[in-house]
Order: structure tokens, then C-alpha cells, then sequence
């Protein structure tokens, strides 16, 4: 095993940034092909089962994170928390996809929020929190800030657009699989500065009076 700037970025013997970058865009492919196939009337249960085989089909190595489909009120609930019943997508409704998956023996993780219908807020909301997401990526390439730095900023930043920040979610390590036998804790808690291709960025946000929110990470790369 290797050792990067500080021992909560220990990666493995197999581990390379090429790798990495390849895990990143096939999670991307794969995000953009379960959206394609959500519709309204659909339920999240469906939606979650269509997901599995599109990610089956593009011949991934594993999933390392179970798929996360979140439709209406249940974009505001955080990876650990279980979805509220099994909800049918709406006309005017916003959804979330997050996945982990495991391509050339190395973490793709990324997610976004999409909406069907025309509801303003709904898509302002998916739009905030990709907004975001760019925002405090420009600042830590930029200022190359702690992690506890970033999420300070990324706090200030949703406040100041009139979103609520889910703080609770505070991204996490990836690296060659597995990344968990490196306890590299949350992004969030780092008291140094991120490199690249070890650090997903997560921002969630939440509408400040009606029951949804959006959700987008990345690779910090």
C-alpha cells in the first residue's frame, strides 16, 4: 500500500488517477441512462429495479454503494435514511439518482437531481444544487482549503442563495476498492487540504418551506 500527503488518503497498490477519472465517467453514463427511463408513474421501487439492470448491462465490476433513487419528499433524506413508502413519480415532481459503483477496480460515485413537468421551484432547485456544487469546486481549486474550509463555505453559499444545507451529508473518500480499510472519514471533518481524485464532494439541499430538496456530487478532480 502507498501513502498520499496524510494517511487518510492511503490508497492502494492498484490505485491510479486514470482510473479514477475512467470510474468517474462511466457513473456518469450510467446516471444519464436511468434518467432516460424515469417517467411520471412510475414508482420508486421501479425505478430502482430498472436502474440495477442498466448498471448490469454497461457491465459494471461491482456496486460498492447501494442505488439511491429518491422521488418527492424522499430527496430530503440522507444516504443512511430509508425512503418514506414507495412513491409514484408525479407530472410536476423532482428526483435524485446516486450510485457507487466499482469500474476497472476503482469508486465511480456522482449523483444529480432531475424534475419532470414545470414546476419553478422544483427546478430551481435541481439547478441550485448543481450551481452549488460548481461553486464551492472553483473555491477549492482555487483556494485549496481545508475541508472543514470548504464546507464552511458551501454552508454560507446555500444560505446566501436561500437554500438549506444538509450538513449531515459532508462527502466522503473514494479511491481503488475498497476505500473503507483507509478510514479517511468525511470530507467534511478534514483538517487538511483534499487532493484530487480521492474526495467525492456532496451538496443536498433543501427547499426552506416545502418538503423536497436536490442532491449533486462529484470527483474533485
Amino acid at each position: 500500500m502507498t501513502t498520499a500527503l496524510n494517511p487518510k488518503e492511503a490508497v492502494g497498490e492498484r490505485y491510479s488517477l486514470e482510473s479514477m477519472r475512467h470510474a468517474q465517467q462511466m457513473t456518469w453514463k450510467a446516471i444519464d441512462e436511468i434518467a432516460r427511463v424515469i417517467a411520471p408513474g412510475m414508482r420508486e421501487s421501479e425505478a430502482q429495479l430498472r436502474g440495477k439492470q442498466i448498471l448490469s448491462e454497461l457491465d459494471m465490476d461491482r456496486i460498492w454503494h447501494p442505488l439511491l433513487i429518491r422521488f418527492g419528499a424522499n430527496t430530503l433524506k440522507t444516504f443512511k435514511q430509508r425512503s418514506d413508502g414507495d412513491p409514484v413519480l408525479g407530472e410536476n415532481d423532482i428526483f435524485f439518482i446516486d450510485m457507487g459503483v466499482v469500474w476497472q477496480g476503482h469508486e465511480g460515485d456522482a449523483g444529480t437531481t432531475f424534475t419532470t413537468g414545470s414546476d419553478p421551484q422544483m427546478n430551481d432547485c435541481a439547478s441550485a444544487a448543481r450551481i452549488l456544487f460548481d461553486q464551492v469546486e472553483r473555491f477549492w481549486r482555487s483556494e485549496r482549503v481545508c475541508g472543514v474550509a470548504l464546507y464552511d463555505f458551501a454552508a454560507a453559499q446555500a444560505q446566501s442563495m436561500g437554500w438549506k444545507l444538509n450538513l449531515d451529508i459532508k462527502g466522503h473518500r473514494v479511491s481503488d476498492f475498497p476505500h473503507a480499510i483507509y478510514r479517511g472519514g468525511d470530507l467534511g471533518d478534514l483538517a487538511e487540504y483534499p487532493n484530487t481524485g480521492l474526495w467525492i464532494l456532496e451538496i443536498q439541499i433543501a427547499h426552506p418551506d416545502r418538503p423536497f430538496g436536490a442532491f449533486h456530487e462529484d470527483l474533485l478532480i
